[in-house]
């Protein structure tokens, strides 16, 4: 049993620093979300997506050659997975008949590569109305959870601990766009299910130092405010590490050992554990002293105006 309640690290006194860098880290993700953009799967986008696993080594560019002279319209080629499983996805943005896009690209690669030995895996087509419909609800539903969490820990806690929650999950669910972002991979409906999942993680993260500053708040009420959430962060802390320790350890398996869109899904939620547990001892900690300290006096302000 690891030790930490013995220890006392002065995470408020710095929290001004971790403000500044979470203040960089999701200004460089929405920065990478917007600018870059982020590479939106055919569950999103609508098209075609085919997925072949060749037995022998292929180039990107040898198969992007052979589809440019069939007229697919706008299409990418894109390896998958490990380097040694020679997985390809073809996607093309324009619907056509699924079976006769498949034969048509299969006859190519036959005749293009001298015989390769290959398979189709998956064949996927969703419509662009479709493809858009599933964005917005994939958006709604994760701002729908944001809300929800609000009335929460509104009614669960007071009001001034759910702004400090609320801002520590947008600013997971941000931080991991921005690693999809950054990394190219594709952002898919499993994507979306990871990112629900790391809000009700982080929040779940959150609610356990949140519970114990209210217990330390009526235990400890002489002692300044900014000391009392410092221990009551430190006497969590032992429970905080050794939990996320082991789904850490979890989510990197997923990662490593997966494929597809199961290792997209273990991606995510690395990120997101990495980011949860940090959210919860340096953003939300901070937002709830902030609105305690401040919160009077912005009311009183908008009052008097």
């Amino acid at each position: 049993m690891l030790g930490f309640k013995e220890f006392n690290f002065r995470f408020i006194p710095r929290m001004s620093l971790f403000i500044l860098l979470s203040v960089i880290a999701v200004g460089g993700s929405l920065y990478l979300v917007f600018g870059r953009g982020l590479n939106f799967g055919t569950d999103f986008k609508g098209g075609t997506r085919l997925q072949y696993r060749f037995q022998q080594p292929v180039t990107e560019g040898d198969l992007r050659k052979i589809l440019e002279g069939l007229d697919l319209g706008d299409f990418s080629v894109q390896k998958v997975g490990r380097p040694e499983e020679n997985r390809v996805v073809v996607k093309i943005e324009e619907k056509e008949d699924l079976e006769l896009l498949s034969k048509k690209i299969q006859e190519n690669f036959q005749s293009g590569l001298n015989n390769p030995d290959f398979i189709l895996e998956q064949e996927e087509s969703v419509g662009p109305k479709a493809g858009a419909d599933l964005r917005k609800k994939g958006i709604l539903a994760i701002v729908v959870s944001w809300l929800l969490m609000l009335i929460y820990i509104g009614y669960r806690f007071d009001f001034s601990f759910a702004p400090g929650a609320i801002i520590a999950l947008i600013h997971d669910v941000l931080i991991t766009l921005g690693g999809f972002a950054l990394s190219g991979r594709e952002v898919s409906l499993t994507v979306v299910a990871a990112l629900m999942t790391i809000v009700g993680y982080s929040v779940n993260d959150t609610i356990v130092v949140y519970d114990r500053i209210r217990e330390n708040a009526k235990k400890m009420e002489k002692m300044p405010l900014r000391e009392m959430i410092n221990r009551s962060i430190n006497e969590t802390l032992s429970r905080t590490i050794i939990t996320n320790f082991t789904v850490l350890l979890v989510v990197i398996l997923i990662y490593i050992f997966g494929e597809g869109e199961f290792q997209n899904f273990g991606f995510a939620m690395v990120i997101g554990s990495i980011s949860g547990t940090y959210s919860t001892i340096f953003i939300a900690s901070p937002c709830y002293i902030f609105l305690k300290e401040y919160g009077p006096r912005i009311q009183k302000f908008f009052r008097k105006s």
